[in-house]
């Protein structure tokens, strides 16, 4: 039976300055740095780095790396070098003094504070000044010492033998020398590169121009051959941001429960985000929302009467056209100066305020998902911007047990099992409650407070049912749903952790 022939080998076909280098390579039998290919075939070293890429890409050319570290001096030890350093020259000035010298007196040296301060420690932990102010020479008559930084900036000027590295350490730490980092590579032909043969044509096309489309020599070009295995660049295309997404899907969560959205302006006044939801003006309790002030706006308090309303609650006064009080109030007198000053949101709870005075009429459902800002200390759980997520539902018969349920609801739309609740404090609910979920790294975390409004907080705004409000911690619910530990990666451009998409 014959023997199977071989298949033929089909010879490589490859551009001008890639088939020279590769015939280079072969040609040599020792390993040839870029710079060497350069010289020989006269080619730039830009364009004899792609065309190396391009035949390791086609597994044609193999290279060595070596790293090295070249040291050069700076300005500050060109300087050093002149006059001597910092050292030296105190050293030099204390000699020649007829008296012993304050530090203030070696001003004239031209050294900074700082490199006063560094030469007299060195020459102080080397015995050669006494202990004490002002400054003197241990020994006046001692020789001029060695000073090995100095000894080792001359050689780095002059390109001679290494320096110790503790004396490279203190020269680059002294600001005298930098290192620069450099890559040297030599390149030979892979196995394959050299079996392979090459073919004679330099002319043949690898890749297809408009102007080759527009003058027809596409028609009797000789192309390439298509290689296979060479990778390709990977492309990502467009995508939301792991969190923006996030936020849609539990807002589409919510429109399913039956919500509808409002919103609210970013920069707010004190009375939308602090009176008109009974938060004292004058009250420890106002500390537990760190607001941000905005100078060089002004800003507008609603209509009179309705901050007439609001103020009688605030002062425990009967609200006009009544004659009982909602409550004793603060029993402090209510700024409307204060009222119109500017902030940056700090609730969203803002804009359940401003919804429920313009929409008195119940039964509502109503949420708002949109940025706040507080003077927070940012850590893990904590930042000075985050989302929240604000809601009301109104009507009557509402109870403390319809706001649980939401909030049951909600975390199982989301996949998240562990749940758990207790009693808390707001100005503006009462009853309140604190809803934690785990976090798998962080613990538990809360993230669902609300309650049910005051009279207080309706009453002046008109409404006449009972109404359940939360302010809801998306931020922290997107890193229990999206496995992120630290709550500033969700604000991340880092482009790689974006394309990955959530854990």
């Amino acid at each position: 039976m014959p023997e199977a022939s071989e298949p033929p080998t089909v010879a490589l076909e490859l551009a001008g300055p890639e088939r020279a280098i590769l015939l280079a390579l072969r040609a040599s039998t020792v390993p040839v740095p870029e710079e060497g290919l350069v010289d020989l075939l006269a080619l730039d070293l830009e364009q004899v780095r792609g065309c190396l890429q391009r035949l390791r890409s086609k597994h044609l050319a193999v290279s060595d790396e070596e790293h090295l570290e070249r040291a050069r001096v700076t300005s500050r030890g060109e300087t050093a070098l002149r006059l001597g350093v910092p050292e030296r020259r105190v050293w030099e000035a204390l000699r020649a003094a007829e008296h012993p010298l304050s530090p203030a007196e070696l001003s004239n040296l031209g050294l900074s504070e700082e490199e006063r301060s560094a030469a007299i420690g060195i020459l102080r932990r080397r015995g050669l000044v006494a202990a004490g102010m002002p400054l003197s020479l241990a020994r006046p008559s001692d020789p001029l010492p060695i000073f090995p930084e100095e000894d080792g900036l001359r050689s780095v000027e002059s390109a001679g033998p290494a320096p110790l590295a503790p004396v490279v350490a203190s020269l680059v730490r002294r600001g005298l020398i930098e290192l620069d980092h450099v890559t040297h590579r030599k390149w030979s032909a892979s196995e394959e590169g050299r079996r392979l043969p090459v073919s004679d044509s330099a002319d043949s096309v690898g890749a297809i121009s408009p102007a080759l489309l527009l003058e027809g020599r596409w028609k009797t070009a000789t192309f390439r051959a298509y290689d296979v295995r060479a990778p390709v660049p990977r492309w990502s295309g467009a995508r939301p941001h792991p969190y923006l997404e996030w936020l849609r899907e539990f807002e589409e969560i919510l429109i399913g429960l039956g919500f509808s959205e409002s919103r609210g302006p970013l920069v707010e006044t004190e009375f939308w985000n602090s009176d008109a939801l009974f938060m004292p003006q004058e009250h420890p309790a106002r500390s537990i929302h760190d607001v941000l002030s905005v100078r060089g706006i002004a800003g507008h308090t609603p209509p009179e009467p309705l901050v007439a309303r609001v103020a009688a609650a605030h002062e425990g006064r009967p609200m006009p056209g009544e004659s009982e009080a909602i409550s004793v109030g603060w029993q402090a007198p209510y700024d409307r100066a204060l009222a119109a000053r500017t902030v940056l949101r700090s609730q969203t709870t803002a804009v359940s305020a401003r919804f429920l005075a313009g929409n008195p009429a119940p039964p509502f459902r109503m949420y708002s998902l949109d940025r706040n800002f507080r003077r927070d200390a940012v850590d893990a759980t904590h930042h000075v911007e985050f989302n929240q997520c604000e809601g009301v539902l109104g009507e009557a018969g509402t109870s403390l047990r319809d706001l649980v349920g939401v909030f049951r609801a909600l975390s199982e739309a989301l996949g998240i099992r562990e749940l758990k609740f207790r009693p808390s404090y707001f100005p503006f609910t009462e009853p309140s409650i604190e809803g934690y979920v785990r976090h798998p790294r962080l613990g538990w975390i809360e993230v669902f407070p609300g309650g049910m409004f005051r009279p207080e907080v309706l009453r002046p705004l008109g409404i006449d049912v009972p109404v359940a409000a939360w302010g809801i911690g998306v931020t922290r619910l997107a890193m229990v749903r999206l496995g992120v530990s630290d709550i500033r990666e969700l604000y991340s451009d880092d482009l790689g952790r974006l394309r990955r998409g959530p854990r």
